[in-house]
């Protein structure tokens, strides 16, 4: 199956997109029926270029509550990938080579 089916976006499409959503703290399945853009590819953006400087320093917060619950959110997903990368150690562990 090829993945070159798809919409291309242009690198500056991409980062504008991903600074607007972090920018509005809107949820990415608004914007991505805002926008058009699968809100699985846009979860991809950011991982990409949510930690870019110029688009890291775009990100505001309106209250300390909206910071603390992004940190509390970021907290979850990193410990989400953790366990999946857990569980894929133990998996991996076990198969016979």
């Amino acid at each position: 199956m090829s993945r070159g089916t798809g919409k291309r976006y242009d690198e500056t499409f991409k980062k504008e997109t991903v600074k607007y959503i972090l920018e509005n703290s809107k949820p990415i399945t608004q914007v991505a029926r805002e926008t058009g853009v699968n809100s699985n590819t846009l979860h991809g953006w950011i991982k990409k270029y949510g930690q870019q400087p110029e688009i890291k320093a775009a990100q505001t917060f309106s209250t300390p509550d909206a910071e603390l619950k992004a940190l509390k959110k970021q907290l979850r997903d990193l410990e989400e990938e953790n366990e999946i990368l857990k569980k894929a150690m133990h998996y991996f562990a076990k198969s016979p080579r």
